[in-house]
């Protein structure tokens, strides 16, 4: 999976065309728009690299507004917000055919002591036990079940509640940024899913379709991508076309890192059959 993450690195790596200014672009996978987990990555790389080294992003908020055209380069715009004494904050616009497609706005702030508590980790089998989803992946995910296409098929699994292991499969370089923007693009790909397990619906089952409304996500401590996580994945609420996904990410010795959010809409296709 060398070549695959070597891929994924370099589209994070945005070209700097001018102060605030960066431009990113799509893999060559011919999909029909573009993967909100990378335009997110990337927004995300577009903020960081504005701010200094020792002031770590601990949230974002993003809205996806069009499809992306992955035919063509995204122009990242940034508007320095604020440069406070502990925290700075950051809006990136994402820019295609002279249009908004994506916003985030994403705050930094300078670590400090506090009180601290988190949720425990879920009880899960260790991912040496579970079975690697797609080979072909720069992120190794292993679904301790179930996903949308299973429960599909068997009403018995059906549920709202879903627990993926994840990292990326190679080693990373000592950079918090990096680590960070590679779990936003993470976060996307099967957060959704949520949606579909309790409901017996499948993005394969050529009737429902979807896409990612917003998300948000807080960063609560330092972690390493390619280090095993545990995604605990639910969604608590879903109607008029629309449901709310909730993740929480653990390292494998169950510190809580990261807590996500993301609304998506989800869409049947009725079929009508003739007389």
């Amino acid at each position: 999976m060398a070549k695959a993450l070597d891929q994924l690195l370099d589209l994070l790596d945005l070209e700097q065309i001018e102060v605030n200014i960066f431009r990113g672009r799509s893999p060559d996978d011919r999909r029909q728009r573009v993967f909100g987990g990378q335009v997110a990555g990337q927004a995300l790389v577009a903020a960081g690299r504005t701010v200094p080294a020792d002031r770590p992003v601990h949230s974002l908020q993003a809205y996806f507004i069009r499809p992306g055209d992955p035919a063509v380069p995204i122009v990242y715009l940034v508007d320095r917000v604020r440069d406070g004494g502990s925290f700075t904050t950051r809006r990136v616009s994402a820019v295609q055919h002279g249009e908004t497609i994506f916003t985030l706005s994403a705050s930094f702030h300078r670590p400090e002591p506090g009180p601290e508590h988190a949720d425990p980790m879920p009880e899960s089998p260790p991912p040496e036990l579970v079975e690697r989803m797609w080979e072909d992946s720069p992120i190794d995910l292993r679904s301790v079940g179930p996903m949308s296409a299973e429960a599909a098929r068997d009403p018995s699994l059906r549920t709202t509640r879903n627990l993926i292991w994840l990292r990326v499969d190679g080693d990373l370089p000592d950079d918090p940024l990096l680590h960070v923007c590679l779990m936003t693009y993470a976060s996307d790909m099967t957060l959704l899913d949520s949606l579909l397990t309790g409901h017996g619906l499948s993005w394969a089952d050529g009737r429902t379709s979807g896409a990612s409304l917003d998300h948000a996500m807080w960063f609560h401590r330092p972690f390493r991508a390619d280090r095993w996580l545990l995604y605990a994945q639910e969604s608590p609420v879903a109607y008029g076309a629309r449901g709310l996904a909730h993740g929480q990410v653990f390292t494998a010795e169950g510190e809580l890192v990261v807590s996500v959010m993301q609304e998506g809409l989800i869409r049947i296709r009725t079929q009508i059959s003739g007389n």
